[in-house]
């Protein structure tokens, strides 16, 4: 039996190949160890924002239908093991560390992402998975999991700037890089697209003879209602999830247990304790992001008298754009604490000062004890700007273990 920590630490040692964007190299891997990715049907996520939600959801509705599923997401929150899951339960540490050193003896010269992207490959084809719902690592044609034949249903949840040293500096450019997963006989389904990528879209669509569907209803049964929490903080990735799901014959019902059933955390989560001391977890990581999570910080949505009681937890990684996401959540709190994510690429939190006021904290663990002195046991914090500040704040509130955060 392989060992965990010693399968992870090989695999973190690959972290300084960086990402590499083509597909020859796991190509060719994937064909040395008999096409893995060839074995199930899959959809295909993508998007700047939204796409791990839409494929977490999707993964769950294909559950509540009896279906065995995989997902495929990435980065992980707090353990490494959450980017593999199949029936929406992580791998075993066992399972998943014999998989992975595999792959890594029998293709040394993969990165990082490449080699736990065959890993999930081999997961789903030998659990035998009826679909595997992939979610993009970075823009789309070029990403590790792009590799795989033409999927059942391709989809593209956003399309906004983020990422561009690597995608480009217009929406047409990032638009042509996500709408690279759209191949010849799939479906697509998209959210609600600046006019200028959804161009770019279409015409992607008839260059390859795909077929784009429709955005429908978010209700799996209208009128009906949904016991799932938090449900209109969900933006328009549930409709893209629902429309994808009826594009793929599950039924309404099963589509609605999907949806109460989903477990996502760090997305727009609240805990809490004994319903007092409130914290509402968000990995909004860019401007478009912020503004999704706005809309949720309302005073009366969070049950508080007003933006006093709220307080931001925020610190990003190197290249975000966080003047602009600030200033987007400007008038959400009124408290504002400012901390560097435990990872190697964060950004300096001193610069958030020439943006607006705040606080420094020297940890997260400073920042959130910081940020509920302020606001108290009735007042609201909210962790916000990068997932892995986000995945620091849940292990520490939860007390739970947690895996060294990558950027990849």
């Amino acid at each position: 039996m392989a060992d965990y920590q010693a399968a992870l630490g090989r695999l973190y040692g690959l972290v300084g190949r960086g990402r590499r964007l083509e597909l020859d190299a796991l190509a060719a891997a994937c064909d040395k160890l008999g096409n893995p990715e060839r074995a199930f049907r899959a959809v295909h996520v993508g998007g700047t924002n939204g796409k791990g939600t839409v494929a977490a959801f999707l993964s769950s509705m294909h559950k509540a239908a009896g279906k065995k599923v995989g997902l495929y997401t990435s980065p992980h929150l707090v353990r490494f093991s959450e980017r593999i899951r199949i029936d929406g339960q992580p791998l075993p540490d066992e399972q998943l560390a014999g998989l992975l050193v595999r792959v890594m003896d029998a293709a040394p010269d993969l990165t990082f992402f490449e080699t736990t992207t065959l890993a999930a490959f081999l997961a789903f084809a030998e659990a035998q998975v009826e679909r595997a719902i992939l979610e993009v690592g970075l823009g789309g044609r070029l990403d590790a999991t792009n590799v795989i034949p033409s999927p059942d249903v391709a989809i593209i949840s956003r399309v906004a700037f983020d990422h561009m040293e690597e995608l480009g500096d217009t929406l047409t450019k990032i638009a042509s890089e996500k709408a690279g997963i759209i191949k010849p006989g799939c479906k697509v389904v998209v959210g609600r697209l600046h006019p200028e990528a959804m161009n770019v879209v279409k015409d992607r669509v008839a260059e390859v003879g795909a077929q784009l569907i429709p955005l429908g209803s978010p209700e799996p049964i209208a009128g009906a209602s949904l016991a799932y929490p938090r449900l209109s903080m969900i933006g328009s990735n549930l409709a893209v999830a629902v429309t994808a799901a009826r594009t793929l014959g599950l039924s309404p019902e099963d589509i609605g247990r999907g949806i109460e059933t989903l477990d996502w955390p760090g997305r727009n989560e609240l805990l809490h304790r004994n319903r007092k001391e409130l914290t509402l977890l968000d990995c909004a990581h860019n401007p478009d992001g912020a503004v999704t999570l706005s809309h949720s910080l309302d005073p009366s949505l969070l049950e508080v008298e007003s933006r006093r009681n709220i307080a931001l937890v925020f610190g990003t990684v190197v290249g975000k754009n966080y003047k602009a996401m600030l200033q987007r959540l400007e008038t959400s709190a009124a408290h504002r604490i400012y901390v560097a994510p435990p990872i190697d690429k964060a950004e300096d939190p001193r610069k958030y000062l020439a943006v607006l006021p705040g606080e420094l904290a020297e940890s997260v663990e400073a920042a959130l004890r910081r940020a509920r002195e302020i606001v108290g046991s009735d007042g609201v914090v909210v962790v916000t700007g990068s997932i892995f500040l986000v995945g620091a704040a849940r292990a520490l509130l939860l007390d739970l273990p947690r895996d060294p955060a990558v950027a990849l």
